[in-house]
């Protein structure tokens, strides 16, 4: 389990984004990055700085991946068949972590992979404590029954700043959801533009 050391809301005024839509977010506030130097004028960004950041803030967006958990899916994105940039998102909203967040049974990413982790979520009635676990097209994941009345979870299906896509069909009165189908990067309800071109860009490289 990646260890988030620092507080998840620097990668957001780091990038100058709010890029999970939070509501606490404190780039409603602060455009500028963390830091002495957060409030220095900023130059014209290198092609390689766009890329970089574009990594980052697709890595970021899903827990703050390691970069070989991400350079690992990366290049399972180029093996597929079809558009890497298309492949590399639907293996990451795959993850089961981020089907849990994705079905608001939990508030963040960070909670999701905390939540599976303790063991909380079961897939077709199994229970699976990996986060980085690739559900299937079909696959039902649902929260255990004596999860269901976890604060955290009343908190996040009653949240109204997202919406489950409708690449997943939630029963948020019974705790499940069926997968059901990969998305393309135009179904992901990001709440920032994510750019996986600049992360090929990035990868051919470097």
């Amino acid at each position: 389990m990646t260890k988030r050391t620092s507080a998840k809301y620097k990668l957001d005024r780091r990038m100058g984004e709010n890029i999970w839509g939070r509501s606490k977010s404190p780039v409603n506030r602060r455009e500028y990055g963390p830091g002495q130097h957060g409030q220095r004028r900023k130059g014209k960004m290198s092609d390689f700085g766009l890329q970089l950041r574009a990594k980052q803030k697709l890595k970021g967006y899903y827990g703050d991946l390691t970069e070989k958990q991400f350079k690992r899916i990366f290049a399972e994105a180029q093996r597929v068949k079809g558009d890497t940039g298309e492949n590399l998102i639907g293996l990451l909203e795959r993850r089961l972590d981020a089907v849990v967040y994705r079905a608001k049974f939990v508030p963040t990413v960070f909670a999701a992979r905390q939540f599976v982790n303790h063991g909380h979520v079961t897939v077709n009635g199994q229970r699976v404590n990996i986060p980085s676990y690739r559900v299937k097209e079909g696959d039902v994941i649902a929260v255990r029954d004596k999860s269901k009345q976890l604060a955290s979870v009343l908190e996040a299906t009653q949240m109204a700043e997202r919406d489950v896509p409708d690449y997943l069909e939630a029963d948020h009165s019974k705790l499940t959801a069926t997968f059901v189908r990969t998305p393309g990067l135009g179904d992901v309800p990001y709440p920032v533009m994510m750019e996986p071109n600049l992360v090929i860009e990035y990868y051919a490289q470097n």
